[in-house]
């Protein structure tokens, strides 16, 4: 019995391991790839508090990836070093909406998005 709960919690472990990317959109930089720069400049007339990005392959935009209580006050940005390829972003602001695009991030460049305007 003790072997087959081993078994089973292995089994488990490796799934949720597996389905990780699902929640949280995949890693900004994968080892080994190319970087770039996504720049969310905040032209909106509030604090933009949630920015979520993920590789276009993904099934979701994942989470938050502003550290917790960061926000980007009007007329300020925010930059993202993420690996190079296409990327889909969402920006908002909680209780009022965001805004969504997919963008191909050149390795060594960036990509300047100007959200609210």
């Amino acid at each position: 019995m003790k072997i087959f709960t081993m078994a089973a919690l292995a089994v488990s472990t490796i799934a949720l391991t597996g389905c990780a990317s699902l929640i949280t959109g995949g890693e900004l930089i994968r080892p080994g790839e190319p970087t770039g720069t996504i720049r969310v400049s905040n032209v909106s007339r509030g604090a933009i508090n949630v920015v979520l990005i993920s590789d276009c392959n993904a099934s979701t935009y994942g989470l938050n990836r502003l550290a917790s209580g960061v926000a980007i006050p009007q007329g300020r940005s925010h930059d993202f070093t993420v690996s190079a390829g296409c990327g889909d972003v969402a920006a908002g602001i909680i209780g009022y909406g965001d805004t969504r695009r997919r963008m191909q991030i050149e390795a060594g460049g960036g990509v300047d998005w100007a959200v609210g305007g």
